[in-house]
């Protein structure tokens, strides 16, 4: 998931990182106006764009025809005209069972203390491994939330089908001071493995 703000060198990172085998790349940036997201996809390589998601400004989706939209919350409806690439997050387990039904997968969070945003975990351990004896977590589930290069191996044994990595990796690359992104990549190489 990218981080909040735009930055100059983004463009330049998110296609290394697709180079080195990015799933997905899920675009969320709150309260940032069309126009931005409109500028980094049209720096984005075009034959990326279906493994993208959005989380605001649902209608890039059909204007790039990128993969999905992403809805932060399980208040919101799903707008007309969008039935497939959807997907949701939720901190209640108890939405799982009902998210998935209608979603391509569900994001939950907080498993661990955010690594960007001072967000804490709102899920324990024994939370988190009752859902797994009651099948809730799955391949259509991903953990988000602090993870990390040492969280993915927990994740990977709840039975999570993915992880959502923000912090641990935009928290290698100063947007104010840095140009080059070389430790963010190797760093991703290692996430990358530890997924596998």
């Amino acid at each position: 998931m990218t981080q909040p703000a735009y930055f100059v060198e983004e463009d330049k990172i998110l296609t290394a990182l697709f180079d080195e085998g990015m799933d997905m790349l899920h675009i969320n940036k709150p309260e940032s106006e069309p126009l931005y997201a409109e500028r980094l996809l049209s720096l984005l390589p075009k034959n990326k764009y279906d493994k993208i998601s959005v989380h605001q400004h649902y209608y890039l989706k059909q204007e790039y025809d990128l993969r999905g939209i992403h809805i932060d919350n399980v208040e919101t409806p799903v707008p007309d005209g969008f039935r497939k690439h959807v997907s949701r997050s939720t901190p209640n387990i108890g939405d799982l069972k009902a998210l998935k039904k209608e979603c391509d997968y569900v994001m939950l969070h907080s498993l661990f203390d955010s690594l960007h945003d001072g967000v804490k975990a709102s899920l324990t351990q024994e939370q988190m491994l009752q859902a797994r004896k009651a099948g809730l977590i799955d391949k259509k589930v991903y953990a988000l939330g602090g993870m990390s290069l040492e969280s993915i191996q927990y994740a990977k044994d709840l039975g999570f089908g993915g992880v959502v990595i923000c912090g641990d990796l935009w928290n290698r690359f100063s947007i104010q001071h840095e140009v080059n992104f070389h430790d963010l990549i190797s760093h991703f190489k290692k996430l990358r493995k530890a997924v596998g």
